[in-house]
């Protein structure tokens, strides 16, 4: 990472932790000797679960947020040590390992694939993927819609130098698809529900029998290896477990507290959340696996250099307490 880079990603992590100060309860001040654990979030993440499911506060440990625009940032910052533990989907882990970043998978979860979408306009004329060849398709690079839409295009027989990609985070890709200045958007909920909802967008072709819809909790190694923060870990990983076996039976009481915490209109809260259920799962054989064909499908598209073992990018030491916290 060069050093414009990490000044700026610093810069970032700073104005996204104003709250560093303040424990899991909401507490000021921090005692001497106190654990903290700086955790990477997304839109309607980990913090708005937790929340809604009571789950916050009442930590031994110190928790500071700092919110990300997708998955592949916020793994940067744990590769340079500025963040322990974050949360993103199946592809971000991909391109961080084919970078040579340090990184471990620690916890995994399983959702719905509804919510990844390849969007097109409400008027466009795009009614099959097959279609979108030539087309300016908007997408986050290295996160988990990139291969949503890699997938779709190999099953429509297409491939990347088939279209025209326009590498746009969700906010950018949010305002050049309503502008018409894109042919499609290949995003995930809430964003998904949100383009439909206040933009008209028309679903082309969701992520069902496309995607794995996997996610996970990623950390950094010296993170895990300090015993500290592997306690406050483990902790953190057994809430969030606990609040996504609550939300899956709660999706109105859900639905409110990420309306409040996004700044979502009720309305694409609830259409939200209904894809957005979680189920905590072990990681694997059968994790890593479908983790190795995403890897193979971009190296082979020459999409990430090299090959990624991504076995090699694995920590499996919080299966149990994970597993134990969703039964």
């Amino acid at each position: 990472m060069t050093r414009r880079l990490l000044a700026a990603l610093l810069l970032a992590l700073t104005a996204g932790t104003a709250c560093a100060g303040q424990d899991a309860a909401g507490k000021p001040g921090e005692a001497q000797g106190r654990v903290t654990l700086r955790v990477g979030d997304q839109k309607a993440g980990s913090e708005a679960i937790l929340k809604a499911a009571g789950l916050l506060g009442g930590t031994s440990y110190t928790i500071t947020w700092s919110q990300f625009t997708s998955g592949p940032p916020l793994l940067e910052a744990v590769n340079a040590g500025a963040v322990d533990i974050g949360g993103v989907g199946n592809t971000p882990p991909v391109f961080a390992a084919a970078s040579g970043s340090k990184i471990k998978v620690v916890s995994a979860y399983r959702q719905s694939a509804k919510g990844s979408a390849i969007l097109v306009p409400g008027g466009s004329a795009i009614t099959s993927p097959e279609q979108l060849k030539g087309r300016k398709v908007a997408v986050a690079k290295g996160s988990s819609a990139h291969y949503h839409l890699l997938a779709v295009l190999k099953k429509a027989g297409l491939s990347f130098a088939d279209i025209q990609p326009q590498y746009l985070q969700p906010a950018d890709a949010l305002a050049a698809f309503s502008s018409g200045t894109v042919d499609a958007w290949a995003i995930w909920d809430p964003f998904t529900s949100q383009a439909k909802i206040q933009h008209g967008a028309r679903l082309l072709v969701d992520g069902t029998g496309v995607v794995n819809g996997l996610g996970f909790q990623v950390a950094a190694p010296a993170a895990i290896e300090d015993t500290g923060k592997r306690a406050a870990i483990a902790d953190f990983l057994t809430r969030l477990a606990r609040a996504r076996v609550w939300a899956a039976a709660h999706l109105d009481e859900w639905a409110k507290v990420w309306a409040q915490e996004t700044g979502l209109p009720a309305e694409v809260a609830n259409a939200a959340v209904a894809n957005a259920v979680a189920t905590p799962v072990e990681i694997d054989d059968s994790v890593v696996s479908s983790e190795q064909e995403i890897a193979d499908a971009f190296g082979a598209e020459g999409l990430i250099p090299g090959t990624v073992t991504f076995s090699q990018f694995v920590d499996d030491r919080f299966n149990e307490v994970v597993g134990k916290a969703a039964r």
